[in-house]
């Protein structure tokens, strides 16, 4: 009787860890969708010598963008279980990319305020749903580290000062200027960098870690092997 039981009980498990599994792999595939705009501006801002507000514009609108879009199709495709907070989030980066590409061809302040405003809404929704769902959903480990460094972003681009100017010479005697877009710009470009390599580690960890179930199931085989 209590081998049938158990029998049936590991069948139970067995089957919803399949379940499981079909959500987990859309999970990851999401993560890793969002690493890829961040990664392309990071090459984008690293082979590009002019780092004007211009390409400030572009490459944050394109990212933006992108990646609130990514954010908008998994908040459908998952709708079930995916925190209405994050759709939200991605219609956010949605409208920032927007508005930064439709406003390129203004100064380095419209460039920070709509970093700022965008990094500071965004990050901290992801931080604060990664910290809420920190218990039960394996993404929000990387919600959370998303949300905080987008967050400092917004404090970087808020302290630079947006008239900052520093002439220098450079090591083959040609005159160089350390510009506040420079800085802003460059700023940028590392935390998109940092982030997609982040979510790129992240996402393929979340596609081969055991789920919850899986490893119940294991519990459950193994015991029904030792009695």
């Amino acid at each position: 009787m209590t081998q049938s039981s158990e029998s049936a009980r590991a069948a139970n498990v067995a089957a919803d860890g399949s379940s499981a599994r079909s959500g987990d792999n859309t999970a990851w595939r999401f993560v890793v969708a969002r690493a890829v705009p961040a990664l392309l501006a990071a090459v984008v801002i690293t082979f590009t010598a002019d780092h004007s507000a211009s390409l400030g514009f572009l490459a944050f609108g394109a990212f933006a963008l992108t990646s609130g879009a990514v954010m908008v199709a998994r908040s459908i495709a998952r709708r079930q279980e995916s925190p209405v907070a994050l759709a939200v989030s991605g219609g956010v980066s949605v409208l920032a990319g927007g508005a930064a590409l439709a406003l390129s061809s203004l100064g380095i302040s419209v460039l920070v305020s709509i970093i700022a405003v965008w990094g500071v809404v965004t990050g901290a929704t992801e931080l604060v749903t990664g910290i809420r769902r920190r218990r039960h959903r394996a993404e929000a480990r990387d919600w959370r580290f998303a949300g905080g460094i987008t967050l400092a972003l917004a404090a970087v681009v808020l302290l630079v000062p947006q008239g900052f100017a520093q002439r220098f010479t450079g090591p083959d005697d040609v005159d160089r200027a350390l510009t506040a877009s420079i800085i802003i710009v460059g700023s940028f470009g590392a935390y998109v960098a940092v982030l997609g390599i982040f979510q790129v580690i992240a996402g393929l960890s979340l596609k081969w870690a055991p789920t919850p179930i899986e490893r119940r199931r294991t519990d459950v085989t193994g015991n029904g092997s030792t009695s």
